[in-house]
């Protein structure tokens, strides 16, 4: 087994400790770190940032080639880990070979450690995982409100001095993480989306907790990981099929989910009903045929599944704030004078 010790909070020491310890090629542009591994321990990419003095976040995609652990050791009681695992699997210890607590694809887990301040991250050899660790130091964000609830949450255990919590499967996450991995953009600008998602993939992460603590949404818990990646392709193939004419009974024998189940997923995965979503997909749609083709209204209505112009044009307008007639006229404008 090899340990890796990470005895820092800063993300400049977080990723000189990573390069001494495995090797690699450490690149660093503007705020980011991006460690490029390929030797007798990993094959991979560990890469990073700094959100603010008291967020860090670091992504690890990567095949280890031997078992090894993460050892992240704080001077400070108040900080927490935020793991999220988008591939493979995660283990999670607060002493060294005991215990773990495992994380599987699409689950968070929030742990931290008053006490001994230790937090063993385990990755098993020649298992290719993805995981997303954001770790925050709870005493020091800027946030009120996000500083109450954390220590109200997380710090108030009066039997132990430990705190580990493994969440329900949430696929927003992975669509957030895919998001952040997709930005194109550079300098500031990039700097300042990669804040803004990696604040909302913390917020997800709170949110699943209360989620998975209230009483009121424990039947979410109910869905299993095989049912969300249901939901998942199901989805993708509404969004790749617009014009099909979707049924309850075609989406139930398709992903074999009972109707409830299908619309408790759908919540969970786009925070709208199943009927919303397929309507949404459809307005996307459209709204790409009348940017990149010559098709007429009728056309495009008729070939994203539906049968009213005026239903259309209504549900078209409240996406976009025109109806489609303008949209398109605004487009052509806009394209007549750049």
């Amino acid at each position: 087994m090899k340990t890796i010790n990470i005895e820092s909070n800063t993300i400049a020491s977080i990723f000189d400790q990573l390069h001494a310890q495995l090797g690699g090629a450490l690149v660093i542009k503007s705020n980011e770190y991006i460690l490029k591994i390929n030797n007798d321990i990993a094959i991979g990419t560990i890469c990073g940032a700094s959100v603010e003095n008291a967020i860090t976040y670091i992504e690890f995609n990567i095949t280890f080639k031997i078992n090894s652990s993460l050892l992240y050791l704080t001077e400070n009681v108040h900080f927490l880990h935020f793991a999220y695992c988008s591939k493979g699997e995660l283990f999670q210890s607060f002493f060294e070979n005991k215990k773990k607590n495992k994380l599987t694809q699409f689950q968070t887990g929030i742990f931290s450690n008053k006490i001994d301040k230790k937090s063993y991250f385990y990755f098993k050899k020649e298992n290719e995982i993805k995981v997303s660790i954001i770790t925050l130091d709870a005493s020091n964000v800027n946030d009120s409100d996000l500083y109450d609830h954390l220590h109200s949450n997380f710090f108030k255990c009066p039997n132990t001095h430990q705190f580990a919590y493994i969440s329900s499967y949430n696929l927003k996450i992975a669509k957030k993480i895919e998001e952040l991995n997709a930005i194109e953009q550079h300098g500031l600008t990039r700097n300042l989306l990669i804040n803004s998602i990696v604040f909302s993939i913390l917020a997800l992460n709170v949110e699943q907790h209360l989620s998975d603590e209230s009483i009121v949404t424990s039947n979410s818990s109910s869905l299993t990981k095989k049912n969300m990646e249901r939901i998942k392709e199901v989805s993708e193939f509404i969004k790749n099929n617009p014009e099909l004419d979707y049924s309850v009974k075609f989406l139930t024998k398709k992903t074999g989910l009972p109707p409830h189940k299908l619309q408790i997923g759908f919540k969970i995965l786009h925070n709208r009903t199943v009927a919303d979503y397929i309507r949404n997909a459809r307005v996307e749609a459209a709204e790409n045929l009348i940017r990149t083709t010559e098709l007429n209204i009728s056309e495009i209505v008729y070939s994203v599944g539906l049968t009213s112009k005026s239903y259309f044009s209504k549900i078209f307008k409240e996406k976009y704030g025109w109806n489609p007639k303008q949209y398109k006229k605004l487009l052509n404008e806009r394209s007549s004078s750049a």
